[in-house]
């Protein structure tokens, strides 16, 4: 389960840099990263936006955390920046 989750997030992430829109697609796009970590945080056995981050955190949800930061830097480099 974690193995699919993670490559639905790595789909999501390479998928982000082909997304032209606006600040509506910038939402959706931010929904789209955080649905994929919530379903990768319960995949390790955690509730996304309770853990915090310390010297017990599981690789795992390090890693995910890790994911997550470039998907939402994906969403706002793609959506936000204005192309000429």
């Amino acid at each position: 389960m974690a193995k699919v989750t993670a490559i639905l997030l790595c789909t999501i992430i390479l998928m982000a840099s082909h997304i032209e829109a606006s600040l509506v697609g910038y939402g959706i796009c931010q929904a789209g990263c955080a649905a994929v970590v919530a379903a990768y945080y319960a995949a390790a056995g955690a509730v996304f936006g309770t853990v915090t981050v310390g010297a017990g955190t599981p690789a795992a949800i390090l890693a995910c955390n890790a994911a997550f930061a470039k998907c939402s830097a994906a969403c706002a480099v793609v959506t936000l920046i204005p192309t000429p």
